[in-house]
């Protein structure tokens, strides 16, 4: 593609996944607060000068709008946040015509797989309802495509079932009123059956299914995740390769997560945290080559809100075997280190649908934790490689 114009990817709606939560709250606000040039895009990768010129959607080409079972308005939950100190309160007057817009586009979505009990929708009748929500998103906005982005709440590690292997028995199960799937796969079906691309920004299960693959696959429909690493886990992709290069031996890595508010509560409940935990691990273990000891604690600490504190130590060996350590400390507020994310993700994903990319995205493997496998390539996990990845790719639709 050679001219600017056969490039422009368009007006794209940003359909959230937990609409009304910190991240998304956060991550409206700072679209209107950049897009307006009240602050600078500090934290936005997709604002980089590598990717000027590749036909991303321009901030103020965003339309949001989402799901969220809570009845917290935006305005009220930007207030919250701005008052823990995640962005300045003189913003609040500044994005409110941008936070009323969005709220006037969020529908009530399930926030559980019991919403299909007995006597209850099928989950087959509650995905109609999401796509209809999205369909008529699209067509009321008059936008050229949509990303839905999921930021709800960490789910449980569950076991998958037999038709989650197989699109045909997965649709056939999910018509018969049993419980088949989870709600971030369920949000996942019902974007893909809409013709919406799809991030999965946290480690629930969302797309992560052989039958899902399949729908993306038959619909031409490009996604990407899962879990974004916003802060403990960046750092230890960036550090993780210093001792694999310099052939240091590290004996253990231990971590230690503080965090309050929504993320806290949630990840308190053991198998939610156990999850968390799967993805925060995965990369570590192949950037060290094996498993080293030392576990990762996450501890809900009401009283830090939205603050969040990471600590790690490193127990490593150097030459004859010398004891060495190494420790670093994490400190901010989650969904500011987030909401910058969902705003690239939403940007990298619509332009890799324009210029038709479909399913699993290698190349926004940058942004996640645990990155979703291409044709049974095990991703890379070397912050620095995964970054040249993602610009050689923008790099080439660009021109």
């Amino acid at each position: 593609m050679s001219d600017t114009t056969s490039r422009k990817t368009g007006r794209t709606g940003v359909w959230l996944v937990g609409a009304r939560g910190s991240v998304a709250t956060t991550a409206v606000v700072g679209a209107a607060a950049v897009s307006g040039g009240f602050v600078p895009p500090t934290g936005m990768v997709s604002q980089l000068a590598e990717f000027a010129e590749c036909g991303l959607p321009a901030l103020d080409e965003l339309v949001f709008g989402g799901h969220d079972v809570t009845d917290i308005p935006l305005s009220k939950r930007a207030e919250q946040l701005a008052g823990a100190g995640v962005f300045p309160t003189a913003l609040l007057p500044l994005v409110s015509d941008a936070l009323q817009a969005a709220e006037a586009e969020i529908r009530t979505g399930t926030g559980t797989a019991t919403d299909s009990g007995p006597g209850g929708p099928t989950q087959a009748e509650i995905a109609d309802s999401l796509i209809d929500d999205l369909t008529s998103f699209r067509q009321r906005q008059r936008l050229d495509q949509v990303v839905v982005v999921d930021v709800s709440s960490t789910e449980p590690l569950t076991a998958p079932r037999p038709e989650h292997d197989e699109l045909d028995a997965l649709e056939q199960a999910l018509a018969s009123g049993g419980e088949t799937l989870l709600p971030s796969s369920l949000y996942a079906y019902a974007a893909l059956r809409a013709g919406c691309g799809h991030v999965g920004f946290t480690p629930s299960s969302g797309v992560r299914l052989p039958a899902l693959h399949q729908l993306a696959e038959r619909q031409g429909l490009p996604y990407a995740g899962s879990d974004a690493k916003t802060g403990e886990t960046l750092i230890r992709t960036a550090l993780a390769p210093v001792f694999a290069h310099r052939a240091l031996s590290v004996r253990s890595w231990s971590g230690t997560n503080l965090l309050g508010g929504g993320d806290g509560a949630t990840l308190a409940d053991p198998a939610a945290a156990a999850s968390k935990n799967a993805s925060k691990r995965s990369g570590l273990d192949a950037l060290l080559g094996e498993r080293v000891e030392g576990l990762t604690h996450i501890d809900n600490v009401p009283s830090m809100g939205e603050r969040k504190t990471a600590w790690d130590h490193i127990d490593f060996q150097g030459f004859l075997g010398a004891p060495m350590t190494l420790q670093f400390t994490w400190q901010g507020w989650d969904s500011a280190l987030a909401a910058p994310l969902v705003l690239d993700l939403a940007r990298f994903l619509s332009r890799a649908r324009q210029a038709g990319a479909a399913g699993p995205q290698r190349q926004l493997g940058f942004f996640f934790k645990d990155p979703i496998a291409r044709d049974g390539i095990a991703p890379d996990h070397r912050l620095v490689t995964q970054f040249e990845e993602l610009r050689a790719w923008y790099a080439g639709v660009g021109r």
